[in-house]
């Protein structure tokens, strides 16, 4: 499948009538153009997204709609944040996007999926299992065969909308594509926040912070070592969670930060 690379008016149109603008890029030289192109600025406050995705079962994508709906969209839009996930129409990818749509939100939320691996509107690849969520504001389409290929690209197009602005990362659930994410995550030095009570990896990281003597502990160890953790509970999210991340966020006016944004 190939787009033009570098392409600023290039717009994907999906069933429902949404429309989404979308790059192509090549190289990760390009990803400051490609992100200016689509009309993204630093320094803006970033969340990422990441966590599980075909794979999260019914009961814990159940159980996270409404933190979708009621914290981190209507959060995003009140701080002028851009979010960033991998792209895909599933999982929490899934939940962000139709969670900026029930709120009538205006923030941007990008995508960043592997070229290969996605169904484009009107067009099809046989290697592609998933497709694109229609409620992303943006779409950077980039190298890759396989799922993680995208894992770099998106920690470091979070870096650069954040530029000066605070980011930061929230796990929920997730497997071997997100213990990757994660491990982009530290690597771009990001905060990373877990939510306990999600299931699979970050559960297993939940449990490897509490229990220094863990199976996951021993696993896990290298990259709890070299990251910035922040550990709640899916059940507390709303008093516990909620004034975290508006006091992480908020530092960013405090300093006088003034969000770029030419969407």
């Amino acid at each position: 499948m190939q787009l033009s690379s570098m392409s600023s008016d290039l717009e994907l149109t999906f069933s429902n009538g949404q429309k989404a603008k979308a790059i192509q890029v090549q190289t990760r030289t390009d990803l400051p153009n490609a992100l200016h192109e689509l009309g993204l600025e630093a320094a803006i406050p970033v969340l990422v997204i990441i966590g599980g995705a075909s794979n999260l079962n019914p009961a814990d994508y159940k159980r996270l709609e409404k933190l979708f709906n009621e914290l981190l969209a209507p959060l995003a839009e009140e701080l002028g944040m851009v979010v960033v996930d991998g792209g895909t129409d599933a999982g929490v990818m899934q939940l962000m996007g139709l969670a900026r749509n029930k709120n009538q939100a205006s923030f941007p939320l990008v995508g960043v999926a592997p070229i290969e691996k996605v169904h484009l509107p009107g067009k099809s690849s046989p290697i592609a299992s998933q497709h694109l969520e229609p409620h992303h504001s943006h779409f950077l389409l980039v190298p890759g065969e396989e799922w993680g290929d995208e894992s770099p690209w998106i920690a470091e197009a979070a870096s650069l909308l954040s530029g000066s602005a605070p980011s930061i990362t929230i796990l929920m659930n997730g497997g071997n594509v997100s213990l990757k994410d994660v491990e982009e995550s530290v690597a771009e030095e990001r905060m990373v926040i877990v939510l306990a009570g999600t299931g699979r990896l970050a559960d297993q990281i939940a449990s490897a912070i509490r229990n220094p003597q863990s199976d996951d502990q021993a696993k896990l160890s290298p990259v709890l070592k070299q990251g910035r953790f922040q550990l709640f509970e899916l059940s507390k999210s709303a008093r516990q969670l909620k004034p975290f991340l508006e006091r992480y966020f908020l530092a960013a006016r405090q300093q006088g930060l003034q969000p770029k944004l030419n969407a």
